[in-house]
């Protein structure tokens, strides 16, 4: 029994070894491994550009029979009198509104067109989408002046299983890189140094937490 005691404790020596090592590396594989974004990186001189299934109301001046309202159609064109198949997407509501002159000229004296965007939500590139554990995972237009918490707001928080301040930012207006945000810290814990500017074509990877 005396020379069983050691080989039991070398045994519990490795089995605590075993238990630290994995602590370890787990412990690791929670680190942020991405710095935090800048808190204010706002874009003051972006400007809404025109998605699919934005509605457009076109008003040309002198003739309210060529005004109306218009769907931006899933290939980005739009159809309209004396106008037809007009590439929409990506164009800012003054850009389609001078490419409409140009079409209309054709067949009216001196154009004036006036374009108002009605149910926006901006092209796939320019949107917010947020996955993994928020409570509303969904993809979002980009707002002026948008930031964390304004989006945490729409999608309504994240899940109790969420690790939120683990959670990803991918950039691509910065070439995809990366950021680790602190979501758990803005939302349950109210610290207002958690919140960040939003850019458009921000993702938002929620991951769920291990334990």
């Amino acid at each position: 029994m005396r020379g069983a005691i050691p080989g039991v404790m070398r045994r519990l020596v490795l089995w605590a070894a075993g238990i630290a090592a994995s602590a370890a590396l787990i412990g690791c594989s929670l680190t942020p491994k991405h710095p935090p974004p800048p808190t204010f990186a706002a874009t003051p001189d972006w400007r809404y550009v025109i998605g699919t299934g934005d509605s457009v109301s076109v008003m040309v001046w002198r003739n309210p029979e060529l005004s109306m309202g218009v769907p931006v159609r899933p290939d980005g064109r739009l159809t309209m009198p004396l106008v037809e198949d007009l590439m929409a997407l990506g164009r800012t509501p003054t850009e389609l509104a001078r490419d409409i002159e140009k079409e209309l000229a054709k067949y009216v004296r001196d154009p004036m067109v006036t374009v108002i965007v009605s149910g926006a939500s901006g092209p796939f590139t320019e949107q917010i989408r947020i996955l993994g554990e928020a409570t509303r995972p969904q993809a979002i237009p980009y707002r002026q002046d948008m930031t964390l918490l304004d989006l945490m707001i729409v999608v309504g928080g994240i899940t109790d299983f969420a690790d939120g301040n683990r959670t990803v930012l991918v950039r691509g207006a910065e070439q995809g890189k990366m950021y680790t945000l602190r979501i758990n810290d803005l939302v349950k814990r109210g610290d207002i140094s958690a919140n960040v500017d939003l850019k458009p074509g921000d993702i938002l990877i929620i991951p769920q937490s291990w334990f």
